[in-house]
């Protein structure tokens, strides 16, 4: 799984210790990742000790406590709180989640949560997604044809074409698969990643889609597709159970049987 790994040469100290509400029986502590830009200091872990009889069960709840209530400096994303957005995307317990998602009761010790790693860091649990969301652009993933659609009605598809788009259309681009994987820390500026090649099949296997050859030439480069080594982290830290590895091997089998 995807441990988190600090950038070169950074040190992460001892931050503040915030300690829990007098009284408070059920106590669990959360180590929670700490850098501004505006601070000329080393990234810190401050510690909020939290009263677990009064917090929701979801790491996100905890968090959400800490910022209403103990420190409103800590930064974080967080929107439908379901699921479904995949803004709370972050490593929780070294492992990258969605704290909507992630049971408290589940992690045992204090809970360390981290921004997703080795993605620049906009502020404590805030990455940088500007290149991601520029290589998805890349992939143009919108419906491409050339034939008008049909004068009274939807371009249509058999019942088996759209079941070949299950598992893929569910990716909520949390990125919590790219930023799982080695072969994205290391090559991130030219290879496109699980996530957004997971993106690039849901159009390759869409039946309605006219650009299959356009599609497949722009992956066609030692680096966009063929750097994954099925190292299947992708696919062990989906939150939403989707298998992106499979899907890359999908469009590596498209290449080659275009080319046989």
């Amino acid at each position: 799984m995807a441990e988190f790994t600090l950038p070169k040469n950074s040190k992460v100290g001892e931050g503040k210790r915030h300690p829990a509400p007098s009284g408070a029986t059920n106590v669990k502590t959360f180590r929670v990742y700490r850098w501004s830009p505006d601070d000329d200091k080393n990234p810190e872990v401050d510690s909020f000790e939290i009263d677990m009889d009064d917090c929701g069960p979801m790491v996100l709840d905890a968090l959400i406590k800490i910022k209403n209530e103990v420190d409103s400096t800590v930064t974080f994303r967080r929107s439908c709180r379901e699921g479904i957005c995949g803004s709370c995307a972050m490593n929780i317990d070294g492992t990258n989640t969605l704290a909507c998602l992630k049971p408290i009761e589940e992690v045992k010790g204090d809970v360390k949560v981290y921004p997703l790693p080795h993605m620049p860091v906009i502020k404590d649990l805030v990455p940088d997604v500007s290149q991601i969301y520029a290589q998805l652009a890349s992939i143009e993933p919108w419906l491409k044809t050339v034939t008008p659609p049909p004068p009274d009605g939807e371009r249509l598809q058999s019942p088996e074409d759209r079941a070949k788009l299950d598992g893929l259309w569910e990716c909520i681009l949390c990125f919590c698969c790219s930023t799982s994987c080695p072969s994205y820390w290391w090559n991130g500026d030219r290879y496109l990643g699980p996530a957004i090649l997971l993106q690039a099949y849901r159009w390759l296997a869409d039946s309605r889609d006219e650009a299959k050859g356009e599609r497949l030439d722009a992956l066609e480069d030692p680096f966009r597709l063929y750097r994954c080594h099925t190292i299947m982290n992708c696919t062990k830290t989906c939150p939403k159970g989707l298998n992106p590895a499979k899907a890359i091997a999908e469009v590596k089998k498209m290449m080659v049987e275009r080319q046989g």
